[in-house]
């Protein structure tokens, strides 16, 4: 048995060669759900849906994000309506009073539809409807997600973070903003202050249990040897870091984690950034600072970061099943190291 950990697309771009590394079977992802938003009254799951479109064969690989060929009618006449209306085209956050009123998982990221800023193709946002009306059914994340696993054939078990409501705020001189607002629609330019997981650890939350917790089945997946893809460690992993007992039981099962850099070179994406506004060097040093739970890591042959825990080398790029296959048997090797040191 082994869970990985995924947020963002480092963990999807490593799947596809950990099929023949690790039983799918016997696999479990957890995702990380801090980057969900809601979306003229959809809710939208990113990384969730990342690994459920490329489990189920259906991911647009260039973009990494939605489904391969999709077409995007609704979402372009929505911005041409949006236009026609005298709206500028952009993020439109609900007010206030209205990210705490009705379905409990949209709360303090609900945006209207109207200028709509992510770019959502239509059978993606069948998903996206098909699992709010689950929701509004009475259904958990946690269920929605295994009926839209079962219907995409998934051959691992796939899990959201918590069935509670967590939000990645980003703090700007500007104000506070979602992720996607920070990422989609700014392109990850405004200066960052901080980085908040809105109702983690009970903070500002409104849920029902007093605060976000993980679901029984993650802390049973957690029990599991872990690995972590070469993902952001702030905003990727950073929201399911912040649920009450997940440190605490990494720290007690074997963990490898693969870095995002070679050395102080970033792969792709904010995280350098991010790690810097929080106090985190943007290195391979930094992301192992971030993983005080983690056995071993894998790092690239070039990366010359002692870290002073077992560590297994190779080239960590990732452009096709090649390349991830190479990856997954570094991670088994680390696995292997990792328990032995434990």
């Amino acid at each position: 048995m082994v869970t990985f950990l995924a947020g963002g697309t480092g963990t999807p771009k490593l799947l596809p060669g950990a099929e023949s590394v690790f039983d799918p079977a016997d696999t479990t992802v957890v995702c990380n759900t801090g980057d969900d938003v809601e979306i003229a009254g959809h809710l939208v799951c990113p990384d969730l849906d990342t690994v459920l479109f490329e489990r189920g064969g259906v991911l647009d690989r260039e973009r990494w994000w939605g489904v391969e060929d999709d077409s995007t009618k609704t979402h372009d006449e929505l911005r041409e309506l949006s236009a026609a209306a005298g709206f500028e085209i952009g993020p439109r956050y609900l007010p206030d009073e209205r990210q705490a009123e009705g379905r409990d998982l949209a709360r303090w990221r609900r945006f209207s539809g109207v200028g709509e800023f992510m770019i959502i193709g239509d059978r993606d946002r069948a998903v996206h409807l098909f699992r709010t009306s689950l929701l509004d059914e009475g259904h958990t994340l946690t269920e929605t997600t295994r009926l839209l696993a079962d219907a995409f054939s998934l051959d691992v078990s796939l899990l959201p973070m918590s069935d509670d409501p967590v939000a990645t705020i980003i703090h700007t001189p500007e104000g506070p903003m979602h992720f996607q607002e920070f990422w989609v629609a700014h392109g990850g330019e405004p200066a960052v202050e901080d980085v908040e997981f809105r109702g983690a650890n009970g903070r500002e939350n409104g849920s029902r249990n007093g605060g976000a917790a993980p679901t029984a089945a993650v802390r049973d997946a957690l029990a599991e040897p872990v690995v972590i893809g070469p993902s952001n460690p702030v905003t990727s992993l950073g929201p399911l870091l912040a649920l009450d007992g997940v440190p605490e039981a990494l720290a007690e099962t074997t963990v490898v984690a693969v870095s995002p850099f070679v050395g102080e070179k970033l792969f792709s994406g904010p995280a350098a950034k991010l790690m810097a506004a929080v106090g985190v060097e943007p290195s391979t040093a930094g992301v192992a600072e971030s993983y005080p739970f983690a056995d071993a890591f894998v790092i690239d042959d070039t990366d010359p970061t002692n870290l002073g825990r077992p560590t297994v080398t190779t080239d960590i790029t990732i452009d096709d099943a090649e390349d991830s296959t190479r990856v997954a048997r570094a991670v088994e090797e680390a696995l292997e190291l990792g328990q032995e040191a434990a």
